[in-house]
């Protein structure tokens, strides 16, 4: 007992046990007792300790809660999409035409908005896109349009828009890394072998940087399907995703089980679709290869 005190193995876990124990404690026991909620059944203001199904039945049944569960889903793919399409060349740019000692300026630059709050940043979209906002006063000012357009807030494209400034950041950063640690060399013997420099991307720097890519999409698509402050802010009741149906279940009808059924529900689409890409991604790769 005495040696294995001593040893590498219980130093190594006295250093992680108490990381272990808070995640533990700040997310497996609340993931944990959502999932118990959403088996239980529900009684006015109180919550009745017998087992049922008929929480997930109701969310698989009802057309409401299935529109907005797609519509959630609909909206992060969207988001994903634009974040990482616009993203890809920002991290470009700064890996291969940045010099090196201006690099971490050009990444100082892209993390300024963490500065300002995120609720903040909601705030300044549903100024800029209101019907008085930025865009609309420009556009009649320039005598573009004759009315101010009311499509571009308080619904699903006020928050792709929202968020696809929001988690622009997150995805540049991992393709910044994956294209910085390309082997420069690689790119110079394709060119040498006669490939065009649109052939070379397609063919060597694009390839290379699908674990920066890959990342990109987890962290964008992940938390975009549960926010909640954006839809809330700018979506209105068009842009209302699956996290404002589970705060309605949860603050408003006092339906624990259910709001507990509906976000286990979406968890775990999250996650079949997240590990159903990355397999299907590494397949990809493979048969290239």
């Amino acid at each position: 007992m005495s040696e294995w005190r001593s040893s590498e193995a219980a130093r190594g876990l006295a250093l992680v046990g108490p990381t272990l124990l808070y995640a533990v404690a700040m997310l497996a026991v609340p993931l944990g007792a959502v999932l118990v909620y959403s088996f239980l059944t529900d009684g006015y203001l109180t919550i009745i300790p017998e087992f049922t199904l008929a929480n997930y039945a109701e969310v698989f049944s009802d057309p409401i809660y299935r529109q907005v569960m797609a519509r959630s889903l609909g909206v992060a793919l969207a988001v994903t999409v634009a974040t990482v399409v616009l993203a890809y060349p920002v991290a470009y740019f700064v890996a291969f035409h940045v010099r090196p000692e201006r690099r971490s300026l050009w990444l100082f630059l892209i993390t300024i908005p963490f500065w300002t709050s995120y609720l903040i940043r909601v705030f300044l979209w549903k100024v800029i896109l209101g019907y008085n906002g930025v865009v609309n006063a420009t556009l009649t000012g320039l005598g573009i349009i004759d009315e101010p357009l009311t499509f571009i807030l308080y619904n699903v494209n006020a928050v792709v828009i929202t968020l696809a400034h929001a988690y622009a950041p997150f995805a540049i950063l991992p393709i910044f890394v994956a294209l910085g640690k390309i082997d420069r060399t690689l790119l110079e013997a394709a060119q040498d072998l006669g490939e065009s420099r649109l052939a070379t991307f397609l063919r060597v720097t694009l390839p290379l940087s699908v674990p920066g890519v890959v990342a990109a999409v987890l962290i964008v698509f992940i938390p975009t399907v549960g926010d909640y402050v954006t839809p809330r802010l700018v979506g209105g009741p068009e842009g209302r995703m699956i996290a404002n149906i589970i705060q309605l279940q949860y603050l408003r009808l006092d339906n624990y089980p259910l709001g507990s059924a509906l976000a286990v529900t979406a968890m775990a689409i999250v996650t079949v679709i997240a590990v159903g890409f990355v397999l299907s991604l590494r397949r990809y790769l493979r048969v290239r290869q």
